[in-house]
C-alpha cells in the first residue's frame, strides 16, 4: 500500500474553520467553556483552533494543556517508555464546559486517560470531545466524538498521519502503512 493523502491543505483549513463555527454554534459566548489540548500532538490542532476562535470571536478563552501519560492504562506496561509531556492548566474546570481536543481518535484510550487526568483540575460541568480525524471502527472504549473534521474507514494495517505545518511545513493528513507491531 502507498501513502495517500486524505485532506490536502486547503481542504485542511476549510475543516478547521468549520470545527471553530461548530464550537461557536454550541457554546455560545465561551464565558464557561475552556478548551483543552490533549498531549502530544493534539496540542497542534487545540492551539490553532483556541487562536482561530479568539480572532473569530474577539474573546478570551480559557486555555490549557493536558498530559495524560500517567493515568494511561499501559503506563507501566507499555513495551516503549513513555515520556511525559506538559501539562499547562492554570484555572479551575470545576462547573465550566470543556472542550478535550485531540488529532486522531483510534481506540478511546488516550481520551479516557485525558478524562481521568482532568478530574484532577475540579468536575467540569460537561466534558465534549472534538478530534481532527475520527477512526470509527477501531475503538476499543465507547468513546465518541462531539466534534469531527474528517471520519475515516482505515484498516487495521493502515494507521494515520496528520502534517502540521508548525512542525512537518504543510497541513495535510495521510493515510500510511502501519510500522510492525504499531497502530
Amino acid at each position: 500500500m502507498q501513502p495517500r493523502i486524505i485532506l490536502d491543505s486547503k481542504r485542511f483549513l476549510l475543516t478547521l474553520n468549520r470545527l471553530c463555527f461548530q464550537l461557536i454554534e454550541t457554546q455560545k459566548d465561551f464565558s464557561n467553556t475552556a478548551i483543552i489540548g490533549v498531549q502530544p500532538r493534539g496540542i497542534y490542532l487545540s492551539d490553532r483552533i483556541h487562536k482561530r476562535l479568539s480572532e473569530i470571536t474577539g474573546k478570551t478563552i480559557a486555555y490549557g494543556i493536558i498530559d495524560p501519560t500517567f493515568y494511561r492504562d499501559d503506563y507501566r506496561t507499555a513495551e516503549k517508555q513513555l515520556t511525559p509531556k506538559a501539562t499547562s492548566i492554570k484555572f479551575s474546570t470545576e462547573n465550566k464546559s470543556v472542550v478535550l481536543i485531540d488529532d486522531v481518535l483510534f481506540s478511546g484510550r488516550t481520551v479516557r486517560s485525558a478524562m481521568d487526568a482532568l478530574l484532577d483540575f475540579g468536575r467540569p460541568s460537561k466534558v465534549e470531545l472534538l478530534v481532527l480525524v475520527d477512526r470509527r471502527f477501531t475503538r476499543q472504549l465507547p468513546i465518541q466524538p462531539d466534534y469531527v473534521g474528517i471520519t475515516i474507514d482505515s484498516l487495521t494495517s493502515e494507521r494515520v498521519k496528520v502534517d502540521w505545518d508548525k512542525v512537518d511545513g504543510s497541513d495535510r493528513i495521510w493515510i500510511v502503512p502501519a510500522k510492525p507491531n504499531e497502530p
